[in-house]
């Protein structure tokens, strides 16, 4: 299903702040703003997105060059990976993806689908972050287990990635433990009207994609929303 890098890990940012973002959705021009605002500095801080980069929004091409930026880091969200399946020619079989904001791929040349494929297929499905009190993990949509150490293991399973770009159980049900092994989670994809938390899980997708919505900004050092 997903033939990319399971995790990426990054060291400690000793020159500046990081931040995680909810889905982006093809927002760029907004999030662009959202940083501005932050008085983000692309010398020192570094910036982790949840996933879920394009589709629905009018920019959704302009993430081939978010991505070539060395501050900017995404995990895999199911709308990435949906894009980068139909522009490569391999679809999700049982998957619309037009249907679900991804009608933008329709206009563009064979060969931007081959660098968004490209650039999409790379990204990893986990994102570990160290910070001085421990490291946080990114990953799209939920976690299927009470300890991050299951990410490294052989047996994390097709049906475990699944669950990581797709589920929605653990919010859905209110689930409160904490996973061990790490400081914090971090998803989106389940659109929030603010920073849900649960145990030490955080949702910030707050709909910055949306009309009305805005971008939350995750200080992963303080684990505060700025």
């Amino acid at each position: 299903m997903h033939d990319t890098i399971r995790l990426r890990r990054f060291g400690l940012n000793t020159q500046g702040r990081d931040f995680a973002v909810g889905d982006i959705h093809g927002c760029f021009s907004k999030l662009d703003a959202a940083l501005r605002k932050a008085r983000f500095s692309p010398a020192n801080d570094r910036l982790f997105a949840v996933g879920d980069l394009v589709d629905r929004g009018p920019e959704s091409a302009l993430v081939v060059e978010w991505l070539e930026q060395p501050w900017f880091h995404s995990v895999c969200g199911n709308h990435d990976l949906m894009t980068w399946r139909r522009a490569s020619g391999d679809p999700l079989s049982d998957i619309d993806h037009s249907a679900h904001g991804g009608e933008w791929l329709d206009s563009l040349d064979e060969l931007t689908h081959q660098r968004i494929a490209q650039s999409l297929r790379e990204l990893p499905l986990a994102i570990e972050v160290d910070t001085a009190d421990g490291p946080v993990g990114i990953i799209h949509a939920d976690f299927p287990y009470d300890d991050w150490q299951a990410v490294y293991e052989r047996q994390f399973s097709a049906e475990d990635e699944n669950t990581c770009l797709w589920s929605i159980d653990r919010y859905r049900t209110g689930y409160k433990q904490s996973v061990r092994s790490v400081r914090a989670i971090v998803h989106g994809h389940m659109t929030v009207s603010k920073m849900a938390q649960l145990g030490n899980v955080f949702f910030i997708d707050t709909g910055g994609w949306r009309d009305g919505g805005k971008f939350t900004l995750l200080n992963l050092q303080t684990l505060k929303a700025v």
